[in-house]
């Protein structure tokens, strides 16, 4: 396949080894504080991660000492617009920052270097998996300078138990959370240590999951994802149609054969499976 075409992002990063994309918050000096650009680029970044043919899975992570720490204070106190920028985003519900914000189809594993903190909790809630470094801390400060914990606290609710979210964002800045701690509440499913090691877990780890079939990881996304806004009824009810969806795909035959051969599954691309469908699907409508 050849290389897919990135845009020159200011704020961000993106980079490709092998079947991981990573996308890398690259305001070190800020502490990766989310800026008005990054916060618009973040949105464009999500889009083409998920288009590029190349790339099974996502990695998100920060560089120098910290994942991410929230909003660019320093913008929103220094530039005369202040929050008000986000107000009507907010109250419409229109928001672009995440991969679950953006409907990205492949796994996402946040990796979280250094400190975690504040907005950073949108990319911990919003991932598939999350890793942490062993040197890793994590806090809320949002009530220590007068802003209001919600949406980050409430995604975390779906990962944790509801008092250790609420002990987080009521005691702010003035306590923070370890990596080992977070992985005991279930905020991770991993501590790396040492933390230099982190990207290479992280690596390790994607590349185990890109071994898998990309349509039923997609579906199973999709099914696990959905079962958290519905009921338990529905949400099987709505699951077994994700199950069904993969049967008669080429890769529940290359599986098993797979398996029966003691080799490597050849899985199908799923862009071009989809384009061979509408393909077919436009002949059988159109007969010569």
């Amino acid at each position: 396949m050849t290389d897919f075409a990135y845009t020159d992002f200011t704020c961000l990063r993106i980079e490709r080894h092998g079947p991981v994309g990573w996308l890398i918050n690259n305001r070190p000096e800020q502490l990766n504080a989310m800026n008005s650009t990054m916060r618009d680029e973040f949105g464009q970044a999500w889009i083409e991660l998920d288009a590029d043919p190349n790339v099974k899975v996502i990695v998100h992570t920060g560089e120098g000492r910290a994942f991410q720490t929230g909003v660019d204070v320093a913008e929103i106190a220094s530039d005369g617009v202040g929050m008000q920028r986000y107000q009507q985003s907010m109250e419409e519900w229109d928001v672009h920052f995440t991969a679950w914000h953006q409907g990205v189809e492949k796994p996402v594993i946040t990796a979280v270097n250094g400190l975690c903190a504040g907005g950073a909790f949108h990319w911990v809630a919003d991932a598939d998996v999350v890793i942490a470094a062993s040197d890793a801390q994590f806090f809320d400060p949002h009530v220590s300078v007068g802003q209001v914990v919600s949406l980050e606290a409430i995604g975390l609710l779906r990962k944790m138990p509801f008092e250790a979210v609420m002990r987080m964002a009521l005691v702010g800045r003035h306590e923070r959370m370890s990596a080992q701690r977070a992985y005991e509440l279930g905020m991770v499913s991993q501590v790396v240590d040492p933390p230099e090691r982190l990207r290479e877990a992280a690596q390790e780890l994607a590349e185990k999951i890109a071994r898998n079939s990309p349509a039923a990881m997609a579906a199973s996304k999709r099914a696990l994802w959905r079962a958290l806004e519905l009921g338990l009824t529905d949400a099987c009810k709505a699951g077994a149609l994700d199950l069904v969806s993969m049967w008669g795909h080429p890769d529940q035959e290359e599986g098993p054969r797979a398996f029966a051969e003691k080799r490597e599954a050849h899985w199908v691309d799923p862009v071009a499976h989809a384009s061979d469908h509408a393909h077919r699907d436009t002949n059988e409508g159109n007969p010569s």
